[in-house]
């Protein structure tokens, strides 16, 4: 008997991160894949041709399209924490989602949500002010996009008290600390190599709502979209992986939009 889908799933990657002659080359192989992107805008990584490049592989495939924004700090990945003020944090994201808006009107597409990147993203799920920054440049520029941010977090918060839509992430490659947080990159457990776990966690995370953190001890979760970091060493390996696992499993990978 065919198993009867019970679940909606969106599919992400952070993507359009290479930079001049520093060619990721995983893009075009990931796209097809997923069913959002969320593209670099210039400040973490990128530049103006890789993001007209990334939108069109996006609009191509009909993957969701979404802005990536991030601190400053093309030198760190923008994985640095920076000291910033609302106004600079509201203006500079502002910024960077009205750049690759202009690619996807150019190509003849949209912006379908607005996902922040590294420190910026990692920061403000703890920070309720710089939460609500993002997500009143997110509203002021459309109020119809999607914030994408940490499952139960002040991403969360911040985007319901603009009123935006908003959907709850969780990561296939990364370990939770016991307070939904991401376990930081310098520490042990911070990473997920193993495809199998990586399978069998998102697996869970979607229809349990539960995810070990990394002491053993379960926290609840909730996943309207998985993410798969781009620049994983096993990306590719792991979107093919789960993306298939989801699919046996009954579970429908859609659009973000379809999900919220």
């Amino acid at each position: 008997m065919e198993k009867k889908t019970t679940y909606k799933v969106d599919l992400n990657s952070d993507l359009g991160e290479s930079f001049g002659s520093y060619d990721l080359k995983i893009d075009k192989h990931i796209i097809p894949l997923i069913t959002s992107a969320n593209i670099a805008c210039g400040f973490h990584a990128s530049d103006p041709v890789v993001m007209m490049k990334s939108v069109a592989l996006a609009a191509k495939a009909g993957t969701g399209i979404g802005a990536h924004p991030g601190f400053p700090d093309l030198v760190g990945f923008g994985r640095r924490n920076m000291v910033v003020s609302f106004e600079e944090a509201k203006a500079d994201v502002l910024y960077q989602i009205g750049a690759l808006s202009a690619f996807c009107q150019a190509a003849g597409t949209r912006l379908q949500h607005v996902k922040p990147h590294g420190g910026l993203y990692n920061m403000s799920a703890m920070d309720y002010q710089l939460a609500l920054a993002i997500c009143e440049a997110v509203k002021e520029f459309d109020k119809d996009l999607i914030l994408l941010g940490l499952s139960g977090s002040e991403h969360i918060r911040a985007a319901i008290d603009c009123g935006l839509k908003v959907a709850h992430e969780v990561f296939a490659d990364r370990g939770y600390e016991e307070d939904g947080s991401l376990v930081a990159r310098s520490k042990e457990g911070a990473f997920i190599h193993d495809e199998e776990e990586a399978v069998a966690r998102v697996i869970r995370m979607v229809t349990e709502g539960k995810v070990a953190a990394v002491t053993g001890k379960d926290i609840d979760i909730q996943a309207d979209s998985i993410c798969v970091h781009g620049d994983g060493e096993k990306a590719l390996l792991f979107v093919k992986k789960i993306r298939t696992a989801l699919e046996a499993e009954g579970i429908e990978v859609c659009a973000l939009q379809d999900v919220v």
